[in-house]
């Protein structure tokens, strides 16, 4: 029971939470106290720097001459062979066009690529800033310069105005219109009629055998007569719905799975609502998987699972694997983790928005709303890749009237989901602020869990441009678990490196097995060493899951109504199409 001190402090707790609640949403969601600590903490070293200080004043009148001379040449007629100064890096797409090599934009863009360079240099190796302050003082300059990037603003883009010189403003009309349909309440998500649930993606057949307040539990109709004995289960992330391993027919994992002769049930995790705000990691385990394992131990009964998670599914499946384990729980066959980390000290650029003010100040408006919006999730992503999301779609579409065609990805990444408030703020003080999972701290059922008493053999797949989990990262369950390993790099990013089909073109993958016990070999040793191969790494895994399964025999019925496993429906089932 509280004591009266206690009770005493509940009104100005009360307060405190509706103000740091109203200021969450006035800051939209970006805590103004890391922001500003971050600042200061760069700021007050770089004056007590003087150093640094003289080398950046001798960057500036560097630049400032070059850019004078650039300049004068510029002038003088000869701007066709004048000296670039500054080049644009290798992976910037913002100047390619022939147009920016042209008087003026040619000085426009040029200066902006030295301020963006100076920036960069002040920003950075300044002595005694904290790390996690350097990167975002970084990244803020990075964010606010790019506002102000020449290709952003439509009197200073020679493309633009060609554009719109040859069409006689008419994009720009086309501009606004795309503008006012995405700012309307009926905001275009999918297109008009577009890639529909059940009729365009997540189409492969199947049917709707478990229901709980948290997940549906797919089990997808065989496409051969025979069929593995060992079924997979998989679990996907929750922050998104589960059909990005279920696309276009023609991309779609589920379907290539039943294709090879597997059983294959599959986790669709209800978009949760103000009444779910105490769901928590617990829940997500006890409802979630381990809901759908005995709803698959029953319906394939006597066969090990082959269970699969797909990015904070396989770290939610790693938790449970390793309380199996734990626990003598034998149900599992194997694990295979897709872009999933199970260790967070290097989670990547979004260790961004991750410490203690900024998960405060995101529970403070959870706790006002129940939920995490799911449109903040999608913004932290945006800004973390903000020219390809965010500036040039915006360029692109409002300046010069081009709408890029959607796809099955894009529409699926439109149709995002929210998180419970109990559960977001948990895995984001356990796993991403504290690292409780790699460190033997974190609790399933009130006792810790360790990821080295896992000895079922794991396929382990990261990708080579993930922002979200860096493939560097997924690698180190290599020495937090002595088991087999068979660890895939391929190329993509966080979710195209997985949605990677056979046929694909510019795809390859390098893969390794370490056998259990066997010694650690650093990650970028490991890429150097370990050979390319073309293609994709869809028929390896597959070719791994059947040397780990048993020769195929009759598929299992659908579902098991004489032990309470009815059929409920047809997939995708209700959960998927919750908005």
């Amino acid at each position: 029971m509280p004591d009266a001190k206690a009770d005493a402090m509940l009104p100005w707790k009360a307060l405190d939470d509706s103000v740091h609640a109203a200021l969450s949403r006035a800051c939209l969601s970006i805590s103004p106290h890391s922001v500003l600590l971050a600042w200061m903490d760069w700021a007050t070293h770089l004056a007590a720097s003087p150093g640094k200080c003289l080398e950046l004043a001798r960057l500036a009148i560097e630049q400032a001459g070059q850019m004078q001379a650039y300049l004068h040449e510029c002038l003088a007629g000869l701007h066709e062979d004048a000296d670039a100064g500054v080049a644009p890096p290798l992976e910037d797409r913002r100047f390619r066009d022939p147009a920016w090599q042209r008087w003026p934009f040619n000085v426009l863009h040029q200066s902006f690529l030295m301020h963006e360079r100076w920036w960069d240099e002040a920003t950075r190796g300044v002595w005694g800033v904290d790390p996690h302050h350097e990167h975002a003082v970084a990244f803020a300059a990075r964010q606010w310069l790019d506002m102000f990037s020449p290709g952003n603003l439509p009197l200073a883009n020679p493309v633009v105005l060609r554009r719109t010189a040859e069409e006689r403003g008419a994009n720009l009309l086309r501009g606004f219109d795309y503008l006012r349909d995405d700012l309307s309440p009926h905001q275009r998500q999918t297109g008009p009629g577009e890639f529909v649930v059940g009729r365009d993606v997540a189409v492969t057949p199947g049917k709707v055998v478990l229901k709980n307040r948290l997940i549906e539990l797919i089990q997808y109709a065989p496409a051969t007569g025979k069929v593995h004995p060992e079924p997979i289960l998989i679990v996907p992330a929750w922050i998104m719905k589960y059909y990005i391993l279920d696309l276009s027919p023609h991309n779609s994992l589920v379907r290539y799975l039943v294709e090879q002769g597997y059983t294959v049930f599959c986790i669709s995790w209800k978009n949760p609502d103000a009444d779910d705000r105490d769901l928590g990691m617990d829940d997500y385990l006890n409802l979630g998987f381990h809901a759908a394992l005995d709803a698959v131990a029953a319906i394939v009964p006597g066969r090990k699972v082959h269970a699969t998670g797909y990015c904070l599914g396989g770290t939610l499946l790693a938790i449970a694997a390793a309380a199996m384990a734990r626990d003598g729980d034998d149900r599992l066959a194997s694990l295979s983790l897709f872009t999933a980390q199970t260790d967070f000290t290097e989670p990547g650029e979004l260790a961004l928005f991750i410490d203690e003010s900024q998960i405060a100040l995101l529970e403070a408006q959870m706790a006002d709303t129940g939920y995490l919006f799911a449109e903040q999730m999608g913004g932290a992503f945006m800004m973390l890749r903000s020219y390809d999301l965010l500036w040039s779609r915006l360029v692109g579409e409002y300046l010069l009237g081009e709408r890029r065609p959607m796809n099955d990805l894009m529409a699926w990444n439109a149709d995002a989901t929210r998180m419970p408030a109990k559960m977001h703020a948990q895995y984001l003080r356990r796993l991403f602020l504290d690292d409780d999972l790699s460190e033997g701290r974190h609790p399933v059922g009130g006792r810790s869990v360790s990821l080295g008493d896992i000895r079922l053999p794991v396929f382990s797949v990261g990708t080579v441009a993930d922002h979200v989990a860096p493939w560097r990262s997924v690698y180190k369950l290599h020495y937090l678990s002595p088991t087999e390993i068979t660890f895939v790099l391929t190329t993509g990013g966080h979710n195209a490196g997985i949605v990677s089909e056979p046929g694909r073109p510019r795809r390859q993958y390098q893969l390794h097995t370490r056998p259990a016990g066997g010694g650690y070999i650093a990650p970028d040793e490991w890429q150097a060493a370990v050979p390319v191969q073309q293609g994709s790494w869809w028929p390896a895994w597959a070719d791994w899951l059947r040397q780990r399964s048993g020769e195929p025999g009759e598929p299992p019925r659908m579902g098991l109504p004489g032990r309470g496993r009815r059929v409920l429906g047809d997939a995708p089932g209700e959960y998927v199409r919750g908005k």
